[in-house]
């Protein structure tokens, strides 16, 4: 039997305790005997970090430095980023390594990463990424969308090689501003949610279209999860449209959103308008948060700590006080984990054993402050002690070289 006694921690900054892991999973009995402990010293005791939007197979860590001369557009981008894959020789799989192990010493146990698919590539980074996913198993979830990041309908043939994506290990159904990359929204979405609805699988689409354009997006999206039913199983990430909409037109769209069980990803970009998750959350939308680019061709910076995530979030939306904070931490935990559909996940008796012990008095401090020297245990297996990885981490780290 495998049995952990964590000591002297504040979940979520409450009352003092004790947490018992046993085989896996939290349990409400505390040991008679003696077993393996650990003194949480106070520490505030979080579930599993939620990265619930990222690229895996995007980054550069532990690549050269590259010199970012890319134009500001996301066409630009795109462009910039399609010629980097072949002339940097980024290999999905091991930089979906180098990402999965830096943010892991975070406390980051669970991850949606979208990962391209495109006429040039192909499903290659898909595959790279699934057999990183397989290699990491035991220390961290990996969801896989499967990402049209170039467009689909405007490159032939990427419609096939999203549904061979599906077929070859991805997990969720990805598109791409339906209006303004493909020119035609509602023959994009009708594409998406047809495979979907054909593979069984969840949609998670990114959608940077402005105002009143990025709204009737957000409709067309709505009337097709109304359609087939997938009340919980669609997200929509960055959504920038809903803060750039009057109040009235703002509320109803919220009000649809919080009705059909459509959940809202945003990273709190400073470049970026602020959406309104005060209102948001009132009316019940699930928010999850991510770290988007990390260090890629896209942006220079970011480190996947999702509790430095919680931070940005509060001060892109100039939240400061003790309850608000405790808020974004949420995002990046509880939240988080209900917009992508975890299972057995939290600090409950019957969730799965998985707890980052961060060194702070009280939740709003572990945000302000995000302190580093974090302690990370996967199903009652230490794996990352006062910020330095355990031994249990060898077998993964030859996947970075």
């Amino acid at each position: 039997m495998n049995e952990l006694l964590i000591r002297n921690v504040s979940p979520f900054g409450g009352e003092r305790m004790d947490l018992y892991i046993v085989n896996g999973r939290f349990a409400d009995s505390r040991p008679d005997r003696a077993v393996a402990e650990i003194d949480g010293s106070g520490c505030i005791a979080l579930p599993g970090l939620v990265e619930a939007h990222t690229h895996l197979d995007k980054n550069l860590i532990g690549m050269d430095w590259f010199e970012n001369r890319v134009g500001p557009t996301r066409n630009q981008r795109i462009i910039a980023d399609r010629r980097a894959k072949q002339e940097l020789g980024i290999d999905a799989r091991r930089q979906a390594a180098q990402q999965i192990l830096q943010t892991l010493a975070f406390g980051v146990l669970h991850i949606r990463s979208h990962v391209d698919v495109d006429t040039e590539i192909g499903i290659s980074n898909i595959e790279g990424v699934v057999e990183t996913r397989n290699a990491f198993e035991d220390l961290v979830d990996v969801q896989i969308v499967a990402f049209p990041q170039s467009g689909m309908l405007v490159r032939d043939g990427t419609l096939d090689l999203m549904d061979a994506a599906l077929k070859a290990g991805a997990d969720i159904v990805g598109g791409i501003d339906p209006a303004s990359i493909d020119r035609d929204p509602i023959r994009h979405l009708d594409a998406i949610f047809a495979l979907a609805e054909r593979h069984g699988k969840p949609v998670d689409i990114h959608l940077h279209e402005p105002g009143d354009l990025g709204a009737f997006c957000l409709e067309l999206i709505i009337e097709r999860t109304r359609a087939l039913s997938m009340r919980g199983k669609v997200m929509v990430s960055h959504a920038y449209c809903l803060g750039m909409l009057d109040a009235g037109r703002q509320q109803a769209l919220i009000d649809l959103l919080a009705a059909e069980g459509v959940a809202i990803m945003t990273v709190g970009s400073p470049s970026a308008p602020a959406l309104p998750l005060r209102a948001m959350r009132r009316a019940g939308i699930v928010l999850a948060s991510g770290s988007d680019g990390i260090q890629g061709t896209w942006e220079p910076w970011g480190n996947g700590d999702m509790l430095e995530r919680a931070k940005y979030l509060a001060q892109r939306n100039g939240m400061t006080n003790d309850t608000d904070l405790a808020e974004v931490a949420r995002i990046c935990t509880l939240r988080g984990a209900e917009g992508i559909a975890l299972a057995d996940y939290g600090l409950s008796s019957g969730c799965y054993g998985d707890v980052v012990l961060v060194p702070a008095r009280t939740l709003a401090e572990a945000v302000a402050l995000t302190p580093q020297r974090r302690t990370v245990i996967r199903r009652g297996r230490i794996v990352v002690r006062d910020g330095v990885p355990s031994d249990q981490l060898s077998h993964v780290q030859d996947l970075t070289r």
